[in-house]
């Protein structure tokens, strides 16, 4: 079984388009959903969302609820993989060894051969891949610059002139591998229907917040 590790997020949607136009069809998608919000390893913020992505992708889609502590976590995502009989797992890792590392741990424990198409990617050169390709939107900062304004809002050149700026003055990691930001893809290229927010609402501490979509419909992408 060839699945992803699948957030919701630029990183993993666009990994598993990378490794499909290689030739490498992902059969399942694997979302592990933290009840800790502050977790190490997955995103929480619209996690609940990615069964429509995975209906507009047309792929089978597993969720799998972990307590999100930190190496409990990792368990989880064992426990997965073996109870679903993964033989590859794709993953979105681009710069952060803390996950690349552990899930490459469990890969080779498992005997699973885990690829990574990003690893290493020009963090500018993927956010324009993005910005290109993909609409996705910033659902949550918790990283200095990074403010109010930027919660809902696309990744698009604009954006991305913002961050270099950022990272200049405050050495941000531009793609938030280091958990600067999460992301949230609205339509990609395999997908078949795009998503549409209707309703949504902003949370704002002062220093982090978070974009939560409250409702949705899905779009027929032909009829644009």
């Amino acid at each position: 079984m060839i699945a992803t590790l699948f957030s919701g997020g630029k990183d993993s949607t666009l990994a598993l388009h990378k490794v499909h136009a290689l030739g490498v069809k992902t059969e399942l998608l694997i979302t592990m959903k933290p009840e800790n919000q502050y977790s190490y390893m997955f995103h929480k913020v619209n996690i609940d969302l990615t069964g429509l992505q995975a209906e507009a992708l047309g792929m089978k889609h597993k969720m799998i609820v972990t307590k999100g502590e930190k190496e409990r976590e990792l368990a989880d995502l064992k426990n997965a993989l073996v109870d679903n009989g993964v033989s590859t797992l794709i993953t979105g890792a681009l710069a952060s060894e803390y996950q690349k590392s552990r899930i490459g741990s469990i890969c080779k424990d498992l005997g699973i051969e885990h690829i990574a198409p990003l690893w290493h990617m020009d963090q500018e050169e993927e956010l324009r891949e993005i910005a290109r390709n993909y609409h996705a939107i910033v659902t949550q900062v918790s990283a200095e610059g990074l403010d109010k304004s930027f919660l809902g809002r696309r990744i698009d050149a604009a954006m991305i002139d913002r961050l270099k700026e950022l990272n200049d003055r405050y050495r941000i990691n531009m793609a938030f591998e280091g958990g600067e930001a999460e992301s949230f893809v609205l339509d990609a290229p395999l997908f078949s229907k795009r998503i549409e927010v209707t309703r949504a609402h902003t949370s704002w501490d002062g220093s982090t917040g978070q974009y939560s979509i409250d409702e949705v419909s899905m779009k027929d992408k032909c009829s644009d």
